[in-house]
Order: structure tokens, then C-alpha cells, then sequence
């Protein structure tokens, strides 16, 4: 979705490139009631404002015990946290107004329409709001408004739950697994839409264990696994890290397809390739870069399942 069209929703278009923190967080760990093992522990990463920073894991690692101590529904913890120039402890409700979040498990009024839904929340903000109809139209339900939420699909839900985190206009977007549930068309709306986001200055926490839904819009990812973040790192940055420096090249050979691979460095001058192109049937050419979810295994030695 172009730039333009969130411009009409009077959201900032971004013009700086400020590298100043959004989010600190220093030390942080989590305990809950009754169990031996900490959900989280010793956590330190910065997120800057206007990026898009992906916190990658299987179920149970932590990230939705950390994603519930930075929008404030889990208290206790030990460690410091800074959020918008603040020590998070020190904010009240006010905090609420200055951030968006869309859980995985959408939490909407079942016998109220869309409309109805998003008109009653925006009405607890102080600060003004989106129209509810524009932001049902950034999110693909602008014909389903005054449709009852309990006919809606789990990508409905999914989708209107994305819009009540948008309703406000929030700097800080807090979004877990913002695809799941998507049909392809309606997966790629939402990336689209979050990519605009962030190019109108928002910032994006994105929790998921979807790894190619990170690769396409993370800038940096942290990998957690049994409440401990093991790696953080751009996705490109990790994929030249380890995938490796060649290509692979698949041609017809007698009615066969056969495979053969070549070293990145000096691959212009190397006349077995060259001949190849010039001498088969070539059908694909690919470098060989690591995907996210090999990095993640070969990291953390776990599956994201």
C-alpha cells in the first residue's frame, strides 16, 4: 500500500533517520508463581525508533512473557526497561495512548459489528483518532463494517484486531504474529501495511516464529530460546554470515536435470561456468544463502515447532 494513501489518514510520513532508542532493555528476567525455571533471563537489546525488530522463537521460549512485561500486563520483573524515554514503571495509563497492540488470539466484542467494535475503543483514548471506516479500509474490511465480528473468519478477527492497534495512531506497535491465520492475498496486505508503517516513523516490536514473514520485514532479529536470546543481527547480515559463497546451477542433461555448484569468487572468470551458460539448457541458478530458519537451527540448535 503506497506511502500516499496513509498520508490522507494523516499519519506522519517519516523524514529523519533517528537512531535514538524507542525501546531499552537492560538485565530484564521473569518468574512466574510456582515454577522453578525463569520464562526469561538476563535479556538485553535496544530497539531504535522507526525499526522494525523481529524477537524470534518456538513456543515457550519467551517471547510472549517479554512482549507482556513491555506493554505493561506483567509486573515483578527483575532488570531495567526504558520505553519512550522513560523507565516503564513510571508510566500510567497515559502509556496506553502512545502505543498499539495486536495480540495473536483476537479479544473483540462478538454481538457488536466492526464499526461498533472500533468506535467504542477509540473512545477511550484522549488523543484523537483514525476514522474507524479508513482504518477498516487499511486493513482489507472496509465492506465488512457493519458486519457482526462473531460471523468473522480468525483472519478477520486476526485483521481487526491489527486495526484496533492502529485506531490511535500509536509511535510504538507491539504485533504477535500479525500473518497468522492470513490467506496469502491478505498475508501480504498486512506486510504491506506494516512496511508503511514503518516508513510513516512507527516503530515495531514483532514477535513470531514465522521466519520468512521476519526476513521480509525485520531489520534486526533476536533469536530466543528457553527464555535466553542467543543472537541478534540483521537477516541479511546473518545470511551472508552463514550461508555459503556459491551458486548452484540446474541444467538439462539428457532428459536428466543435473545440479553442479560454483564458488562465488572469480565466478565471471571461471570457464566451466561460463561454458555451461553458453552449452546447456539452464533452468535455475541460485546462490546458496542460508535461510532464517536454517541460521535459527544451526544457532540455537532447536526447531521452531
Amino acid at each position: 500500500m503506497a506511502t500516499d494513501t496513509f498520508q490522507r489518514w494523516n499519519v506522519r510520513v517519516r523524514t529523519d533517520t533517528e537512531d535514538t532508542a524507542m525501546i531499552e532493555v537492560q538485565q530484564l528476567g521473569y518468574s512466574y508463581e510456582r515454577t522453578a525455571t525463569p520464562a526469561i533471563s538476563d535479556l538485553n537489546f535496544c530497539i531504535k525508533r522507526g525499526e522494525v525488530f523481529g524477537f524470534l522463537g518456538p513456543s515457550g521460549a519467551g517471547k510472549s512473557t517479554t512482549q507482556k512485561i513491555l506493554i505493561g500486563l506483567l509486573r515483578g520483573y527483575q532488570g531495567n526497561i526504558r520505553v519512550l524515554d522513560r523507565d516503564l514503571t513510571s508510566w500510567k495509563s497515559d502509556y496506553y495512548e502512545r502505543i498499539g497492540v495486536s495480540f495473536e488470539l483476537p479479544n473483540h466484542f462478538l454481538k457488536l459489528t466492526a464499526l461498533e467494535n472500533l468506535t467504542y475503543f477509540g473512545a477511550l483514548y484522549s488523543r484523537p483518532i483514525l476514522s474507524p471506516q479508513a482504518v477498516l479500509e487499511m486493513v482489507g474490511l472496509d465492506d465488512d463494517g457493519r458486519t457482526l465480528v462473531g460471523q468473522f473468519s480468525k483472519g478477520m478477527k486476526n485483521r481487526l484486531n491489527l486495526a484496533r492497534a492502529l485506531l490511535h495512531d500509536p509511535e510504538l506497535l507491539f504485533l504477535d504474529e500479525p500473518t497468522s491465520g492470513l490467506d496469502p492475498v491478505n498475508a501480504w496486505r498486512v506486510k504491506d501495511l506494516i512496511k508503511a508503517q514503518q516508513q510513516a516513523g512507527k516503530t515495531i516490536f514483532l514477535t513470531t516464529h514465522n521466519m520468512s514473514v521476519a526476513d521480509e520485514l525485520c531489520d534486526r532479529v533476536a533469536f530466543i530460546v528457553d527464555g535466553q536470546i542467543r543472537l541478534i543481527d540483521a537477516p541479511r547480515a546473518l545470511k551472508l554470515h552463514y550461508g555459503e559463497a556459491q551458486v548452484r546451477v540446474e541444467f538439462q542433461n539428457n532428459s536428466h536435470t543435473e545440479c553442479q555448484d560454483f564458488p562465488l569468487s572469480g565466478l565471471g572468470r571461471n570457464h566451466r561456468f561460463v561454458d555451461l551458460l553458453c552449452s546447456e539448457t539452464v533452468q535455475t541458478i541460485h546462490s546458496q544463502e542460508a535461510t532464517l530458519e536454517d541460521i535459527f537451527i544451526r544457532v540455537t540448535g532447536r526447531s521452531l515447532a
